[in-house]
Parts: structure tokens; C-alpha cells; sequence
């Protein structure tokens, strides 16, 4: 076992440990608590948690909580296609806290403490435990419509994290290339362990099953918690997961193809849409890529500077939107293969493997131009293929499916909804892991049906 693996393994020891200790009275924590007779008789406890401040809500979907303060749009604008119902009137008690950070990027609720979570306990509970990080970097409420409302309605209890670090400078978190994102790990196993033993006060028992779940960035936190911490979760399912390996392709070798070409697209420069082509970008989503050019800029430039900051110098972040061919320093020409084998072993620190050890459920649009399908989520399927566990991964590659569903209404003609596949996707996995049933075989899901008089994909999914 590698060192790495044994610091982790241990982390998950003491984790453990941690959670048999007492969290902060809630009471003490927040005045609020004590002010509301029905939360202060449950005396909830987080285990660790600097802070915990409870609210016994006759619902805990996002519409329901945006008004009174407990969630925040900021955080889940533009993942979800406009137009989705979805469920509501689920009531219960929610937790809002953090755990002991040394970093201030999460500013919500004015606490200005990273390591924030939120923790939902529906009333009617069906014995299970959904836990998530954000996508990219946004915090702890990024989930609520996608993955909370969701699971809550099918009496799921719920709990997501903020990664311990957020932001476009989330590669100031930390003392060394990769700190930040291995952070990422840690946190949402920390909440993973306090979240049961939460489950277990207020329900008298602790949960039965535990699933990951996440989009993009979760994704991968999703492979990389049934990779490392499998001891810890039922299943998982992930959905555009991005994809960090030591060798290509990986995000940091995905990206700046598109930087390069995708301007001399605009101008309509000969071969231009060719090279978008051949670095994975389909024919049929060139209507997606306007929209994506500052979304290839700040990923690469904050997770090339988490892994490489010494490429930019003194510089910290890159220079957005550098032209082509400015030379060192600028992430529109970054060379991944080039670069010295200190930054590869930084990229192999956080890198997925595919020796998952627990049921996985893969889920990727066919049309994700954030990151191309055959550059992130063909290549992990075969990752675990070659690592022996393709009985316990089921592949669906979404016809028409994009990296988040808000980009339908950019291109309606060309993009389908992806949350009914996840939401049958999740029910898919858990009658696989509660009941036995196998899910459909790995493969290309087609459109739903014929297309609406004006053209647009229809919603719906079937697996």
C-alpha cells in the first residue's frame, strides 16, 4: 500500500474515532437553536462541528427554503433546464454548520468558515442517506434542486459539503500542487461519518444504505469515495464526473485545444470547427461552445494553477483569455506532456484509478462540451474495465446530453434535460443495491421521442 493510501486509510480511522466524540452543543452554538422549542427538545449533534444551527421546516425542498434564507440560488443557478417541477412538501429538520477550517472562502451566512454543510432529515424516512459535494466551485447548496429535492422526496436523507475550499482561487487552500482538491476528499468523507451518526440520533437507527452522488467536479468525488472510502457507501452515482489521470487525457490536456481553436472558429478561420472535432467536441453542439469559452478559461486556469503553479511564475490564476501563441505562462497554449514530471506526480496525487469497490452508476451527455465524452467519461468506463471491476460500473452515454442541464435553454434543438435519466438512474441503483435488481447493461441512451412542431427534444429518459 502506498503511503498516500495509508494517510488516507488512516484519515478514515480517525474520522471514525472523531465521530464517537461530542460536537458542539447546538444550543451553545447559535442562539436561534434554543429559540425554537420543537428543534432544541431533538438535540441534534454533528460530531466535530465548530457550529450547528438547527430548523424544523414543514419542508425542505429548495423553493421552500430560498425564501427564509437557508439556501442560496447563487449556488444552483443555471444547473438546471428552466421549466423542471420539482418535488416539494417535504418536512423535516435541516442543519446547517461547519467543521474546524483553516481557510474563509465560503462567505454564506455571513460565517466566512470554510468546511460548511448542511445536513437534511426528512420525517418520513425510508432508512437511506444521500451524500454530495458541489460541482466546480460553488458550496454546500450547489445540489438542492439537481440531487436534495430529489432524494428528499423519496425519503432520503441528505447531506453536501462546500469541499473545504471554494472559488477561483480555491489553489490558495493548502501548502503544496494538489492540497486543495485532496481536501476535497477528506470533507466529504468527514461529512459521510458525521451524517450517519446524525441519521442514527435523530432516527433511533443508523442508515441502512449510503449513497454518493454528484455532477461534474462531484463526480469525480464520487469514483474517487468508491475508489478510496468504499467502506463508507452503498453505491454511487456520477454524472459528467470530470476526470484527473497522470496520463492523457485529462482535464488539464482537454482544455486548451478548445482555448486555441475555438477562437479562430469565431473567425471562421478554415479548419477551425475540424479542430474542435478531432479534441472530442461534437459535431451538433458547435451552438454550446460561445457559451463555454469562459468556462474552459477559469477551469483550466484554477485547476492548472492548484497542479502547476509554477508554470504562470509569480503570476497566480493565469491570464484569462490569453491569445494563442503568447507563449509560458498562458493556459491557451498549455503543454500537459511538456510539462516536468513533478507536475504529473501532482496530477497523479488526486488521480482516478477505476479500482471502484462499490457499485458505481456513470451518467454523461453525449453533447458535454465542458468535457468531451470520449475524453472523460469513455476513458474512465475503461479504466474500470481494466482494473476488473466492470461488474460493479454501468455506463450511460446520454444522447444529446450536456455538462449541466441549463445549457438546454442556450441550444433547446440540440440539447436534451439529463435529470430524468439521473433521478432513474439513482432509483436503477438502488433496487441494484437494496434489492439485487441488475440494472440495464452499459450503453447509449436515444432520444426520448420525436421532437416537439418547433424542433426541441422532448423531456424524459429511459435507461
Amino acid at each position: 500500500m502506498s503511503p498516500h493510501r495509508r494517510s488516507l486509510t488512516a484519515l478514515v480511522t480517525a474520522l471514525l474515532a472523531v465521530a464517537l466524540l461530542p460536537a458542539v452543543d447546538a444550543s451553545a452554538a447559535d442562539p436561534s437553536y434554543a429559540a425554537n422549542s420543537a428543534c432544541q427538545g431533538q438535540r441534534l449533534r454533528v460530531p466535530a462541528a465548530e457550529r450547528l444551527v438547527s430548523h424544523c421546516l414543514d419542508d425542505l425542498t429548495t423553493a421552500a427554503l430560498l425564501p427564509r434564507g437557508l439556501t442560496d440560488a447563487n449556488d444552483y443557478g443555471g444547473l438546471q433546464a428552466a421549466g423542471t417541477v420539482n418535488p416539494s412538501h417535504v418536512p423535516g429538520v435541516q442543519l446547517d454548520g461547519y467543521f474546524p477550517d483553516t481557510s474563509t472562502t465560503n462567505a454564506l451566512h455571513g460565517w466566512n468558515h470554510d468546511s460548511q454543510f448542511v445536513i437534511r432529515l426528512p420525517e418520513h424516512w425510508n432508512g437511506g442517506l444521500v451524500v454530495a459535494g458541489p460541482p466546480g466551485t460553488r458550496r454546500q447548496y450547489a445540489n438542492d434542486q439537481i440531487i436534495s429535492d430529489q432524494v428528499l422526496a423519496k425519503g432520503f436523507a441528505y447531506a453536501a459539503t462546500d469541499k473545504g475550499n471554494t472559488g477561483p482561487e480555491l489553489y490558495k487552500d493548502g501548502d503544496k500542487p494538489g492540497d486543495a482538491i485532496m481536501e476535497w476528499h477528506l470533507r466529504v468523507a468527514q461529512l459521510t461519518v458525521a451524517a450517519k451518526v446524525v441519521a442514527a440520533q435523530h432516527y433511533g437507527r443508523a442508515p441502512t444504505q449510503t449513497y454518493a452522488a454528484g455532477l461534474s467536479a462531484a463526480g469525480y468525488l464520487v469514483r474517487w469515495q468508491l475508489e478510496h472510502f468504499p467502506q463508507l457507501y452503498t453505491g454511487g452515482i456520477d454524472w459528467n464526473g470530470l476526470l484527473l489521470t497522470r496520463d492523457a487525457p485529462n482535464l488539464l490536456t482537454n482544455l486548451p485545444p478548445a482555448l486555441r481553436a475555438y477562437p479562430r472558429f469565431e473567425r471562421r478561420e478554415p479548419g477551425a470547427a475540424e479542430a474542435m472535432y478531432a479534441e472530442g467536441y461534437p459535431k451538433g453542439s458547435e451552438d454550446l461552445w460561445r457559451a463555454h469559452r469562459g468556462l474552459w478559461d477559469s477551469l483550466q486556469r484554477t485547476i492548472r494553477e492548484e497542479l502547476d503553479p509554477d508554470y504562470d511564475g509569480p503570476v497566480q490564476g493565469g491570464t484569462p483569455f490569453c491569445p494563442e501563441g503568447t507563449g509560458a505562462g498562458c493556459d491557451t497554449d498549455y503543454d500537459y506532456a511538456s510539462r516536468p514530471a513533478a507536475v504529473h506526480d501532482a496530477v497523479e496525487r488526486v488521480s482516478l484509478t477505476g479500482r471502484i469497490s462499490r457499485p458505481l452508476i456513470t451518467l454523461q451527455g453525449t453533447y458535454d462540451v465542458l468535457l468531451p465524452i470520449t475524453r472523460t467519461g469513455d476513458v474512465y468506463d475503461k479504466l474500470v474495465t481494466d482494473s476488473g471491476r466492470a461488474d460493479l460500473h454501468r455506463y450511460y452515454r446520454i444522447e444529446n446530453g450536456t455538462h449541466t442541464d441549463g445549457f438546454r435553454d442556450v441550444a433547446p434543438k440540440a440539447v436534451r434535460s439529463m435529470q430524468s435519466c439521473f433521478t432513474e438512474a439513482f432509483d436503477d441503483l438502488v433496487n441494484w443495491t437494496r434489492g439485487g435488481v441488475a440494472p440495464p447493461p452499459s450503453h447509449t441512451v436515444p432520444l426520448p421521442g420525436e421532437r416537439t412542431a418547433n424542433g426541441e427534444i422532448p423531456a424524459g429518459c429511459t435507461l
